[in-house]
């Protein structure tokens, strides 16, 4: 496999590019992950919700309205930036604080410091599977117990697995995205003390992408 951190730096680097390249490239309206994961925070009584891999930031913005305290991290101070200036032009500004923040490194935040988390398609970037559970390790401890976890990857029935280049630990790089595509077992594990509340599979896109969308609760 390519070295990770070098890997990672190069996928850093092309996000940055297509942002600038494409601001608001996914536009304005929220993804429909987004949209369950607002049902599933407010059932759950969430306040506060941390969001990995926001980019320009269509998800952040539409949980801000939707009443959530919203911070937004991304490893793209590009994106964190278009996202900044929306919600000062939508008048979101004080429900949205946004970091520049790289997965691979611990979340900056404390302990049991929020209610919910969001992550669409942020687990399935470049990142080994340690990686991955190292990641889900740290939601777990900034998460309050009770706290919900909703993310989405791209899984192993997706058309761009086993194309383009490959990185090795279900990483193939296509069109300059490189992409880990989750095995089912790799959801389980990664559920482990938690309760799994729902693997539920959806396209996305023209190709289309396959992916899970998947909610965990944190025990109380």
């Amino acid at each position: 496999m390519a070295d990770e951190k070098d890997l990672g730096e190069a996928q850093r680097a092309h996000w940055q590019d297509t942002y600038t390249a494409h601001p608001g490239m996914y536009g304005e309206q929220p993804s429909a992950p987004a949209v369950h994961a607002a049902r599933a925070f407010r059932m759950a009584g969430a306040k506060d919700v941390l969001e990995l891999g926001a980019g320009h930031g269509r998800d952040a913005l539409f949980l801000a309205r939707e009443g959530f305290m919203v911070r937004a991290t991304d490893f793209s101070a590009t994106g964190l930036d278009q996202l900044s200036a929306a919600a000062q032009a939508q008048g979101l500004a004080e429900r949205v604080t946004t970091l520049v923040h790289d997965v691979r490194d611990p979340l900056l935040l404390p302990d049991a410091s929020v209610d919910a988390v969001f992550a669409h398609m942020l687990l399935c970037m470049a990142l080994s599977t340690s990686e991955i559970h190292t990641l889900v390790g740290e939601v777990r401890r900034v998460l309050r117990p009770g706290g919900v976890f909703v993310y989405t990857v791209r899984h192993t029935g997706d058309a761009h697995h086993g194309a383009g280049t490959d990185h090795g630990d279900d990483i193939w790089e296509h069109g300059g995205f490189a992409v880990h595509f989750f095995p089912r077992d790799l959801v389980d594990a990664l559920a482990e003390g938690w309760v799994l509340e729902e693997v539920f599979a959806f396209e996305e896109g023209d190709l289309p992408r396959r992916l899970w969308r998947i909610t965990q609760t944190l025990p109380r």
